[in-house]
């Protein structure tokens, strides 16, 4: 069975896979309407199904979770749905199951399409395959951020409800009750939890756990304003309702969020695909090269192609990574890494191990250390020092192995070419007939005789040779023209082969890019400063709503609000969290401390109006003008955000389509042009050398 049978095979599954697909999403979308729904609720428990996708998904997630594999994938699907589906182990269970069936649906074609195109470049297919595992990640990320854009566009008919709910009861915790008795929709499950939250025994202790698990900072401060409205009442503010006030400043800000997330999404929709689209395009690319062009197959089969190869796949696998970064770079989703007992965590408990590592970490109090430190900080990674710099020596040293192994593979590529290739001379266009390239290969399979009987011994001069050949039996009735031209051509051939073998310099590169893979996690890091840097105005701006809700509520005073600015913040969250742990011992202090750690302008307005408020006026007069300005305060907030969408676009679309560009000049247009004219000039040289004799 040919590839060309094959191909026809995936393309017709390919095909199928597409119509019914498509079949799928028209009935899914019809089975949504009311109708339907009723009829299927007035079914239930009428009769037996023979299948249903309810146990199938159940029985999938225990098979999955056997796996010790796909476990994994298992487990951090499970921590994010688990925020969602607050102690409903069923529907975790189905979710979680949902979305790795779907991204097994996904990843396995193109798996298989891998290994049949580069099945026979074994390293590069191997390299692909590694590289579809990070893929995988993406595909289960970009289904949870779903559901939580799904919950988040709940939140706004749900505020909704809650302000038409609290005009009738006059009660917070009764108003969230009623509207929280919708079971279809997964923000009636925050609902609840919220409700019972309100009219538990302890109210503020299960707010602080709820704090911890909330999906999104929004239903954070929806609990935290619904609390603090029932235990010191509402309020008249210019005729209407704090309380329904605050959940309007509340929706406002999800409204630009829901905006920004879209927005976002459409700009990197299709970056990812298009940072990954080149390494599926390398062999097809290389095919329809040599066919067409055939002597450039010198190139694409030897050295110079594979080592264009693997700087378009580390190109490709940076790109992806900071295109990943870049779109969402840790300031509103919820980690869900393992972090109390990762693989870095099990390796540093190993004393050997951690005897190395230790050699390596700063020493505590060391401005290197200091600086290290401050640099997780800033871009918020859940890494501790001992975990960054286990990352570091272990893509050191696997940097340095596979370079080596690299290395041996390219002295390997360049030996299998000279034994393997015909032997002839290339045209410009197209390539050898069926009789012509048979006829090379026999000559390659006799230049090879002389090549195993010679190959290893270095002072072999071309005289050696020519007996040799002279002597053979494949040139006994040849010309003495025809034995020279066989000499020089088997002397280069064994040249090549004798000079490939791991050389001092080769070892040196090694070196050398495993110590730039022991920088890469450090450069990562500050690529994630320098992005969360963007989101700065957008992090000051939530303060400002979160002021605006608290500064008119009774018994609210300075420490409540760092509070609550210390538990919705992530960029300035080290700043605040000193000064929170601080205030006890001065508040004016405190806040000035901060004050001059910091650099953000915006906020350290903030601040000043914190220190005012803490000795010479009320909190409502000290941001007066937050509730004057408030239309302004908006405006601006939509203006800032169309600026970071754009700039994330602006670099979002140089580091995307890097690998695209990479591919066409480097793996195309390059050899292309360059042994394109090296040949032409061959040719010619050959064609006067002819005419002179």
């Amino acid at each position: 069975m040919d590839n060309t049978f094959i191909y026809y095979i995936m393309g017709g599954a390919a095909g199928a896979f597409v119509i019914i697909a498509l079949i799928y999403y028209v009935l899914s979308k019809k089975m949504q309407t009311s109708e339907y729904k009723k009829i299927q609720r007035l079914q239930e428990g009428t009769k037996e199904k023979s299948f249903s996708t309810e146990v199938l998904f159940q029985k999938l997630y225990l098979t999955y979770i056997k796996i010790p594999f796909i476990k994994r994938y298992v487990l951090k699907i499970r921590r994010r749905l688990e925020i969602i589906n607050i102690d409903d182990e069923y529907n975790t269970r189905k979710g979680t199951a949902k979305i790795l069936t779907k991204t097994f649906a996904i990843i396995i074609p193109i798996i298989i399409i891998t290994i049949v195109m580069t099945s026979q470049n074994i390293l590069l297919m191997t390299i692909l395959l590694i590289f579809e595992l990070f893929m995988i990640d993406t595909f289960i990320d970009g289904s949870v951020d779903k559901i939580d854009n799904n919950i988040l566009k709940e939140q706004i008919d749900f505020f909704s409800e809650i302000r038409h709910a609290y005009h009738e009861y006059n009660m917070v915790e009764e108003a969230i009750y009623q509207v929280s008795q919708d079971d279809e929709k997964d923000v009636s499950r925050q609902g609840e939890k919220i409700y019972e939250i309100l009219i538990s025994d302890d109210p503020e202790n299960e707010l602080e756990k709820y704090y911890d698990i909330a999906p999104n900072n929004f239903l954070k401060e929806f609990a935290g304003v619904s609390y603090l409205t029932k235990e010191f009442g509402d309020r008249k503010v210019d005729g209407a309702s704090l309380y329904l006030k605050n959940v309007n400043n509340i929706t406002q800000e999800m409204q630009l969020e829901i905006l920004k997330r879209d927005k976002l999404n459409y700009v990197f929709q299709s970056l990812s695909v298009i940072a990954i689209a080149p390494v599926l395009m390398l062999e097809p690319l290389k095919n329809w090269a040599v066919s067409n062009f055939s002597f450039t197959a010198s190139w694409y089969n030897g050295k110079p192609g594979m080592i264009v190869q693997m700087l378009i796949l580390l190109i490709t696998f940076v790109s992806y990574i900071l295109v990943r970064k870049l779109k969402d770079n840790g300031s509103t989703a919820m980690n869900t890494k393992n972090t109390e007992n990762p693989w870095q965590a099990r390796l540093y408990k190993k004393k050997p191990i951690k005897k190395v590592v230790d050699l390596f970490i700063p020493k505590v109090g060391t401005k290197e250390y200091r600086k290290v430190q401050q640099m997780l900080k800033d871009s918020a990674s859940p890494l501790k020092m001992e975990w960054l710099y286990i990352n570091r020596i272990t893509i050191a040293v696997v940097t340095f192995f596979a370079s080596i192994i690299l290395f041996a593979q390219l002295h390997q590529v360049a030996i299998n070419y000279v034994y393997t290739e015909p032997t002839t001379d290339y045209d410009i266009i197209g390539g050898l007939s069926e009789k012509d390239e048979k006829k090379a290969m026999e000559l390659t399979k006799q230049d090879n005789v002389f090549l195993d009987k010679f190959r290893g011994k270095i002072n072999v001069t071309e005289a050696q040779i020519k007996n040799a050949v002279a002597s053979s039996k494949y040139y006994t009735d040849s010309e003495d023209s025809e034995i020279e031209t066989a000499t020089k051509r088997i002397y280069k051939k064994l040249q090549i082969v004798n000079s490939e073998y791991m050389k001092w310099f080769e070892l040196l590169l090694a070196f050398v890019f495993a110590l730039v893979g022991y920088m890469g996690p450090m450069g990562l890091l500050l690529f994630q400063v320098k992005m969360r840097q963007l989101e700065m105005e957008d992090e000051v701006m939530q303060f400002q709503t979160i002021i605006l809700m608290l500064m008119r509520i009774e018994r609210v005073n300075v420490e409540i609000i760092l509070e609550w600015l210390e538990r919705y913040s992530n960029i300035f969250r080290p700043s605040i969290t000193k000064c929170v742990n601080n205030y006890e011992a001065g508040a004016w202090e405190a806040l000035e401390a901060m004050k001059d750690e910091v650099t953000y302008l915006p906020l350290i307005r903030i601040i000043e109006s914190l220190q005012a408020a803490v000795e010479k006026i009320p909190i409502k007069d000290a941001f007066d003008e937050l509730d004057s300005e408030r239309e302004y305060y908006q405006a601006k907030r939509k203006e800032s955000n169309e600026r970071l969408i754009k700039r994330k676009g602006m670099i979002g679309k140089v580091i995307g389509f890097a690998p695209m560009v990479c591919l066409f000049v480097g793996y195309l247009i390059i050899p292309l042009v360059f042994i394109g004219l090296t040949s032409m000039s061959s040719s010619f040289s050959s064609m006067t050398a002819t005419k002179a004799k």
